[in-house]
């Protein structure tokens, strides 16, 4: 992991437990005595998101509608450390980049934020950045919004908007708007019946996992029940990521001159050649893939502007 995360050293669920006691009833010993959870079970996860944003960035109200996405927090921050060293590399002159950009005059955007809203509050909290988060779906654009209001921390630096359907970035950025930085976290897979193939083969995974370190079986009932969540918009869309970055690339032409950099993750190393022909096509003069991992889990971001 990033050597900035806060998690990179793992989960010590007692201290969790502390900072947001309903963690406490998932709770359970593993063969050497330390603490664990059932990561094949929703509620538990759902117990520790909220326990690790309580606890690393003071965010002590966050919660969402059953079947709503809960992403691994730590992996989501490598993200946002990502885009920081990119800004400090590329954003000043270069005998002070090392100086991490911090506070309001950071602007990020994050495309698809989800009813969790992780990225505007590790970006905010982590480095005081001001963080715009939209989606197309109204129950996740209304929860995102009540977590961002309801905790004073966030109030002053997050905002969500609702994005029509069909547009990226056309309607969100407006004329006389800057921002230093895109993020997105696009959908993955191309149908339905890919989404649910993944997640079910996910969640056996879990609950093998699960069955070792507690030396028994996983208490998960169902194993087709999505541990992490999710509803269609945000595990697939028609043509997968590689389809929606190519959209968010062309989308990004208009609006050159009011963002400094445009980002997405990208699950699929197989499409980074093609994309980055496209973006050659349309003009980008910078282009770079930054490389991240989480244990044996090797992930990356795209990065792209326009001269």
């Amino acid at each position: 992991m990033h050597p900035r995360n806060p998690h990179k050293t793992g989960y010590d669920f007692e201290q969790l437990a502390k900072a947001y006691s309903p963690l406490s009833v998932h709770l359970a010993p593993k063969p050497d005595g330390k603490m664990t959870i059932d990561f094949a079970q929703p509620a538990a996860v759902k117990s520790l998101n909220a326990a690790l944003l309580s606890h690393y960035y003071q965010v002590h109200f966050w919660d969402i509608p059953d079947g709503y996405l809960c992403p691994a927090v730590p992996g989501r921050a490598d993200y946002i450390h990502g885009i920081a060293d990119l800004l400090a590399a590329t954003l000043q002159e270069p005998e002070n980049n090392k100086t991490l950009p911090s506070g309001k005059n950071i602007r990020g955007l994050d495309i698809g934020t989800g009813a969790n809203l992780i990225y505007p509050i590790i970006g905010s909290q982590s480095y005081g950045w001001q963080m715009m988060g939209t989606d197309v779906h109204e129950p996740s654009y209304q929860s995102a919004k009540v977590i961002a209001k309801s905790n004073k921390n966030l109030s002053k630096l997050v905002k969500v908007k609702l994005q029509k359907a069909g547009s990226i970035l056309n309607g969100i950025i407006q004329s006389d708007e800057y921002y230093t930085f895109t993020m997105c976290n696009p959908p993955f897979h191309e149908s339905a019946s890919a989404a649910m193939s993944g997640s079910r083969k996910k969640n056996k995974n879990l609950a093998r996992h699960a069955h070792k370190r507690r030396g028994g079986e996983s208490s998960a009932s169902n194993r087709d029940n999505l541990n992490f969540g999710g509803q269609h918009n945000e595990l697939w869309c028609e043509g997968g990521e590689f389809a929606f970055v190519k959209q968010m690339l062309k989308e990004s032409q208009a609006f050159a001159g009011q963002v400094e950099w445009f980002t997405s993750l990208l699950s699929k190393k197989d499409s980074v050649y093609g994309l980055e022909k496209f973006a050659k096509q349309l003009g980008v003069s910078d282009w770079r893939v930054i490389n991240m991992s989480q244990g044996a889990k090797a992930s990356r971001f795209i990065a792209w502007r326009f001269q």
